[in-house]
């Protein structure tokens, strides 16, 4: 069974008034345990809307959704899914409150009733999971903390919960490409060796292209294109009409093959593109 899944699920904000807005109209996703599945869309596609049902923020006007199979579609269920759905704005100073950096990590735990030693596990633990160091800042205001330090606590703060699905709305936002890497590789190393599922939403490509392994477009509310991320960024033109692109290396190989030389289009990443273009430039050994 699909650890989150919906069935023509539609969303009005203020239904029956004169500020009515759909949202999202009949969408169905199933997001299988264990995947690092992509959500992706121009702004105001529905991607932060959809997000915030899986873990019980907003209810559907319409339709179903089971979340780690348990209907959760009424309100009383849904608004207990922060145990099992932890989510991570945007904007990590949404979700800061707390004075301190350890006191602000520890609110999930405690919450859960848990004693104070393993609250206490859980923080550190938590926290060097993103490579915070709790000695260092453990004790400082985590809004007196830099961007890419208020991301990290904001998602240690997550992680202290153990859920079964992490939910991430543009986490490496404003983070320069080397700490993005790290960041990513962080969180596929955590959905591993915490059997998590992973949920991503992002206006980049090349994340999505190198980490996830399944994806869907939103589009004006609408399910538009789902399906692996090879399959789907294959697909230049629709995506283009959606407002999106491709990955740069998919760009490459399409300009590539324009220009005579026969390479794949079927890359997604930059290793894959290197690879192909040694393989196609002229007098070069081909594996048998």
């Amino acid at each position: 069974m699909p650890v989150i899944k919906t069935e023509q699920l539609t969303h009005v904000y203020a239904p029956g008034t004169h500020f009515e807005v759909t949202a999202l109209e009949n969408v169905s996703i199933n997001i299988e345990k264990g995947d690092f599945y992509a959500l992706v869309g121009a702004t105001g596609s529905g991607k932060s809307t959809l997000i915030q049902h899986f873990n019980g923020l907003l209810t559907p006007t319409s339709g179903k959704l089971q979340v780690c199979g348990i209907d959760v579609t009424g309100k009383q269920i849904g608004h207990s899914l922060w145990r099992k759905v932890g989510l991570v704005f945007q904007q990590p100073e949404h979700q800061l409150f707390e004075e301190t950096v350890t006191a602000d990590i520890s609110f999930g735990p405690r919450n859960l009733g848990l004693p104070a030693d393993q609250v206490d596990e859980r923080v550190i633990d938590a926290m060097k999971l993103v490579d915070l160091e709790p000695d260092k800042i453990g004790h400082m205001s985590p809004l007196s903390l830099s961007g890419g330090l208020r991301r990290k606590v904001a998602l240690a703060g997550v992680l202290a919960i153990q859920p079964e699905v992490l939910v991430l709305d543009e986490p490496a936002a404003g983070l320069d490409p080397v700490s993005r890497n790290q960041l990513f590789e962080r969180i596929d190393r955590l959905r591993s060796l915490k059997d998590m599922t992973v949920v991503l939403v992002t206006h980049n490509m090349e994340e999505v292209a190198r980490w996830s392994n399944r994806m869907a477009v939103l589009h004006k509310g609408r399910l538009v294109m789902n399906g692996n991320p090879r399959e789907i960024f294959s697909q230049q033109v629709p995506l283009k009409s959606y407002g999106l692109d491709v990955p740069s290396a998919v760009k490459m190989m399409l300009m590539l093959r324009s220009n005579g030389l026969a390479v794949s289009s079927d890359v997604l990443t930059v290793d894959e593109a290197v690879e192909e273009i040694i393989m196609a430039l002229p007098g070069s050994v081909k594996p048998l």
